[in-house]
């Protein structure tokens, strides 16, 4: 077997045979306001819980199915909100980049990079990315082999930096349908690097509404409970005090009263899975 690495961010450590992360937040960034109530809802849900927690929420949301699409508060005003959030909870933080001009000024005001599914193979961005030092989350493609992830891996690890996460979000299944495949967790976790599935886009529909995607939030906490067993390092499930009128991916999005119920089960689990 290969010997989990562990990755620290801030007070927490991350690593396939430690006990699991929670890595939550809003879709995008609506306002100051908004990102510091949920930041704040989520802490104190993974707190009476137990589990440790980061925050993460998108200053851009590049990936719209529509040109019309809210795309979030933009880059600076975004990075300010986030570094707020930081300073006020203590938590890490996460964010999404999207190109390489964008690296130096999130790596200042968050812990971990996200690099979005669609360009987890654009080697310009990943070089960048780890050369920052930051932590890096590389969500797998929809249209990668889990053992693809290892060369994905590889390019952020060239700069020197083995600061890494991957996340499994479900394959391309037909049209506007995803499917999670649970043997896509072990076969990541054989680089060693710590495994993160993300729970609610994994039941998202692309496009599934047309100008929007759809999604099936329900069978979220089913999934999560499912990877939680097979031994993930963390789990990813973004969340929202009013999803059904949120801006973007409310069809996946967790209610606030569903998260608390949620971590005491996949606590009970991963104690069991990883005992």
């Amino acid at each position: 077997m290969t010997t989990p690495r562990h990755v620290a961010v801030g007070p927490i450590t991350i690593g396939n045979d430690l006990p699991f992360v929670l890595i939550s937040g809003p879709c995008q960034i609506e306002s100051r306001d908004h990102a510091l109530f949920m930041a704040d809802a989520l802490a104190r849900a993974a707190a009476q819980a137990g589990v440790p927690f980061i925050f993460k929420s998108s200053f851009d949301k590049a990936n719209r199915t529509s040109v019309s699409g809210k795309r979030g508060v933009g880059i600076d005003a975004g990075l300010a909100i986030l570094a707020e959030v930081k300073a006020a909870l203590g938590c890490p933080v996460l964010t999404d980049i999207h190109g390489p001009d964008q690296v130096e000024a999130a790596a200042q005001a968050v812990d971990i990079l996200q690099i979005p599914a669609f360009l987890c193979r654009q080697t310009d961005l990943l070089v960048a990315a780890g050369r920052t030092g930051a932590v890096i989350n590389v969500k797998k493609g929809q249209f990668l082999a889990p053992w693809d992830m290892a060369a994905v891996a590889q390019k952020v690890a060239s700069t020197g930096n083995d600061r890494i996460l991957l996340t499994e979000r479900g394959a391309s299944f037909g049209y506007n349908t995803l499917v999670s495949d649970m043997r896509a967790l072990p076969v990541m976790a054989q680089t060693g690097y710590p495994v993160i599935f993300d729970a609610t886009h994994s039941v998202q529909q692309p496009g599934g509404l047309g100008s929007a995607s759809g999604g099936q939030r329900d069978y979220a906490p089913l999934l999560a409970r499912s990877a939680v067993a097979a031994g993930v390092a963390a789990i990813f499930a973004e969340a929202h005090d009013d999803p059904d009128n949120a801006p973007s991916d409310g069809p996946v999005m967790l209610p606030l009263d569903w998260v608390g119920p949620m971590l005491e089960r996949l606590k009970a689990i991963d104690a069991i899975a990883k005992a």
